[in-house]
């Protein structure tokens, strides 16, 4: 009997409705997320492209403040004066601080000059990123901290000045900030006429900058100058050893010195660099531009004779002479025994105006400037009438540093060019001048004829060869010493004091053709204590100094004795 097929088996389909149901949220929830990504990256592109170069940073953490590396410095025969050395600087995140206390505590038994409450109060404060803690930490130092392992803290390597030779030419180098920026001397210098790269870089390709000074001719400089205030019980002193053909200063000091490592030494008041920033009446040395004037005019000449056996009077003023020579003197010997009375009437005879003009063209009125600075300005009378001619004649009245006149004075014996004093070696501008450092150190202008030269010459070498010459104490045999002397009382409030004094001894050698020009200022000297003899004119005390220098430097400096 036949059967019937079985019914096929059927599924109940799933309703459409119901899948399109849960597929909707989902796309909604991944439309939504990609619209807010979307959004926030909209809004970050848009705050950078607001912020630009002086909008905020995105690195909180981020010093304000910057090192620079600076170029070393060196003498005239490549021997260091200055350089950078990489140091580790020390700074906190208060943020990532976990105990403050126990930090501060820490980082302060290590660090024993850190103000612990400072410290404290700094690490406290969660609103900064960055704090610095200590900067320029000696490797120990750094290493102790770094062993401590404490959360938050950081190095950052910085450079720092260093000074292999000491506080030798502190006045000449200057100093440096905590960032390495040039504040005074040779090291403004630099920044002013170099760009300086932020950060340390051991990139050594960089041309050092080259002084003209030499070491051993500055050691010897600072040394007789230590030794001599040491003797006279001076309150300080100053010297220069300079070129007379092209102006470079192979050794310049002022005592007290300077430690370029310690910058705060410069705000001391006793701490004026007098060589240069400090300006003096320097007494008879001023003769030599007197006598030169008057040969140069044609006033005058070496045999031309000067009746100074009656004190001269001009107006209520009397001028005399410190020693009488009870009859007349040659011009000559007006200098050689530096007779007041003499180049009064030299003066006379040139007038104001003329004084006035020579003095310019020797570059002793104006202002001028090396590459540590300005010198001293000037200070000239207001009123400049006949008896400030016969004043100025012999050094009172007009008043400039020791390093101008010593610059001045060099054109009177190296056969009468004026030249310009300068203490970097390798091609340069002085900042804000236009004149150049090396292919114009020479000026164009001759300040006194070859004659006129030759002259000053011979009669500075017989202020130290004659027995009554003033500076028969700075002679040294073999080397032919020239020069002058000068002992002027220091003006104060009320007048000028007879005990108080600058001696100075302006000196060149050889002198049948001078290479250098040596000058040497004790401010306040006393007499020597050994010896009641002694008395505080720069005949003295300022010349033998001086003859000492020369003794030492000579050799140092190429010159043979003959």
């Amino acid at each position: 009997m036949p059967t019937a097929s079985p019914a096929p088996i059927t599924r109940p389909l799933r309703h459409a409705g119901r899948g399109g149901s849960r597929a909707a949220p989902v796309l909604m929830i991944a439309l939504a997320i990609t619209l807010a990504f979307a959004a926030v990256a909209a809004q970050v592109l848009r705050l950078a492209l607001l912020s630009g170069s002086t909008g905020p940073r995105a690195n909180l953490a981020e010093p304000l403040v910057r090192a620079y590396a600076r170029p070393d410095i060196v003498d005239r025969k490549g021997r260091l004066l200055a350089s950078d050395l990489a140091t580790h600087s020390l700074f906190a995140d208060p943020a990532q601080i976990i105990d403050i206390d126990e930090t501060s505590e820490l980082i302060a038994s290590v660090l024993t000059d850190i103000d612990r409450a400072e410290l404290r109060a700094s690490l406290a404060d969660r609103s900064r990123r960055f704090v610095w803690i200590k900067r320029q930490l000696g490797p120990a130092e750094a290493q102790r901290i770094h062993d401590l392992g404490l959360p938050g803290l950081s190095f950052r390597n910085e450079p720092r000045r260093i000074y292999p030779q000491g506080r030798m030419a502190g006045h000449v180098l200057g100093h440096v900030t905590i960032d390495n920026r040039g504040m005074a001397g040779i090291e403004r210098y630099i920044d002013e006429t170099q760009g300086l790269e932020s950060g340390f870089s051991a990139d050594f390709s960089r041309p050092p900058v080259t002084l003209t000074l030499d070491i051993g001719a500055q050691h010897a400089l600072e040394e007789e100058l230590s030794l001599a205030v040491a003797q006279y019980g001076a309150a300080g002193a100053a010297g220069v050893v300079l070129d007379a053909n092209d102006g470079s200063i192979l050794a310049a000091a002022s005592l007290p010195d300077l430690d370029p490592a310690r910058p705060a030494e410069s705000l001391l008041a006793n701490r004026i660099d007098r060589l240069n920033a400090g300006v003096y009446e320097l007494g008879s040395v001023m003769k030599i531009f007197t006598v030169a004037m008057a040969l140069e005019q044609g006033l005058a000449t070496p045999a031309t004779i000067l009746d100074v056996r009656v004190p001269l009077q001009i107006g209520r003023w009397t001028i005399r002479d410190i020693v009488q020579s009870g009859r007349p003197l040659t011009l000559r010997e007006v200098l050689i025994q530096s007779s007041n009375i003499g180049v009064a009437q030299l003066a006379a005879r040139a007038g104001p105006d003329r004084q006035r003009e020579f003095l310019h063209r020797a570059r002793l009125l104006s202002q001028i400037r090396l590459e540590t600075g300005p010198l001293g300005t000037p200070r000239t009378p207001e009123r400049w009438a006949e008896i400030e001619t016969a004043t100025i004649s012999y050094g009172y009245g007009l008043a400039v540093s020791p390093m101008q006149f010593a610059a001045a004075a060099a054109s009177l014996v190296n056969g009468g060019n004026g030249l310009r004093a300068h203490l970097v070696a390798t091609q340069g501008m002085l900042p804000g001048d236009i004149e150049p450092l090396q292919s114009d150190t020479v000026f164009s202008q001759r300040i006194v004829s070859a004659k006129t030269s030759a002259a000053m010459r011979d009669m500075l070498r017989r202020a130290v060869t004659q027995s009554n010459g003033t500076g028969r104490r700075a002679d040294v045999p073999g080397f032919e010493v020239g020069g002058k002397t000068g002992t002027a009382e220091m003006s104060a409030r009320g007048g000028y004091q007879a005990r108080s004094v600058v001696a100075t001894f302006l000196g060149a050698f050889p002198m049948s053709a001078p290479r250098y020009v040596v000058l040497v200022s004790l401010f306040e000297p006393k007499p020597d204590a050994g010896d009641k003899t002694q008395r505080i004119t720069a005949g003295v005390n300022a010349a033998p100094i001086a003859g000492r220098v020369i003794a030492r430097t000579a050799a140092i400096l190429g010159v043979p004795p003959k």
